[in-house]
């Protein structure tokens, strides 16, 4: 089956299709991962997007379930130079591409594609999976709307608001597509998790007398989650105030500060950050959008900074009891150091 890739400035690549056939258009962003690729696949911060590995194969040990961070997949397409038909565990990418109706490509040159991408920054793209048309491909590229016309977090974020119980601190969350792991992370210390839709209000948290706000992750442009930036708004002095990822970014919006468009984003699990007193950390990330360290008001500290362009990874606020990152710590790089340093720290911080 063949399949054919096109990109916004007009280049397209064929390649074997695998998975269904289709056609499905959003950002192409690429992955440094080498292993997670069911995780990642899986993660609500790719909704909308079309999702690239850098590895060369991917499938190497089948479809692991288990370790999925949401029920189903998010990223749109997927891109890979080969897939593994043959691992120890069953099914294949290829078989639970075929039995979901997914789309993806591979045999191309994803090293070509990733280069350019850093040349020339986040692409729209198209996959089209049963076809070689490129001209096609390039079209349906071009039609595809910008990320930051794009409102993806209600499509991932829970409709109702519902309870993991727990023994320990009250912890309200915004669910702007919540991972798995960060249940798990927050669960092993014996939260008590109220999860609550992107659109909940002040009124809905204040209601259940919560020991912090957590916001979670999510995907698309921050500036467009407005119903969760007036909440977290009003929830400032009066909760302390947790967030991961696009957590962090909301976070910094809602204290009046400013985020901006990465020119290819940071998506791996080996980018390495500086903590304020020196110590390098080795993270898992996922972001096309970063805070503006220097909108950030005063009393706010930069924590983290990315040691690969100085980019904000992370910060404080101690008078208002503000801790976030932008990296994500319950995704275990490292393998452990920084899901214990976040996770410890913010029960620590409400005990």
């Amino acid at each position: 089956m063949k399949a054919v890739l096109g990109l916004e400035d007009g280049q397209f690549v064929v390649g074997e299709g695998f998975g269904v056939e289709g056609e499905c258009s959003g950002e192409l962003v690429f992955n440094t991962l080498m292993t997670g690729y069911m995780e990642a696949l899986s993660d609500p911060s790719y909704y909308g997007q079309i999702l690239m590995f850098t590895f060369p194969t991917i499938g190497n040990y089948g479809v692991d379930v288990q370790n999925m961070q949401s029920q189903n997949i998010k990223a749109r397409g997927i891109i890979c130079r080969e897939i593994c038909d043959a691992p120890d565990v069953k099914p294949t990418i290829r078989q639970y591409f075929e039995q979901k109706k997914l789309l993806g490509i591979c045999g191309v040159d994803t090293r070509s594609l990733t280069i350019k991408t850093r040349v020339k920054g986040t692409l729209r793209s198209a996959l089209v999976v049963g076809s070689e048309d490129g001209e096609y491909a390039v079209k349906l590229a071009k039609k595809a709307p910008s990320i930051s016309d794009c409102d993806p977090i209600p499509e991932v974020s829970c409709k109702a608001p519902y309870r993991i119980p727990g023994k320990g601190k009250r912890i309200a969350i915004i669910d702007l597509g919540l991972k798995t792991n960060m249940i798990t992370s927050l669960s092993r210390r014996k939260g008590d998790l109220y999860i609550f839709p992107h659109n909940a209000v002040p009124e809905d948290i204040f209601a259940i007398e919560p020991d912090c706000l957590f916001i979670t992750n999510g995907p698309g442009d921050p500036k467009r989650a407005v119903q969760t930036i007036d909440t977290v708004k009003k929830c400032i002095g009066e909760l302390p105030l947790f967030g991961i990822c696009m957590g962090n970014q909301i976070a910094a919006l809602a204290l009046g500060g400013d985020t901006f468009k990465l020119k290819f984003g940071h998506r791996g699990a080996n980018q390495p950050v500086r903590y304020h007193d020196g110590r390098i950390f080795i993270t898992t990330q996922n972001h096309g959008f970063a805070v503006n360290g220097d909108s950030l008001p005063e009393g706010c500290e930069v924590t983290f900074v990315n040691a690969n362009d100085k980019t904000v990874e992370g910060f404080e606020n101690e008078d208002l009891k503000i801790n976030c990152v932008q990296f994500h710590p319950e995704a275990h790089a490292g393998p452990m150091d920084t899901e214990c340093h976040y996770f410890d720290g913010l029960f620590r911080r409400i005990s």
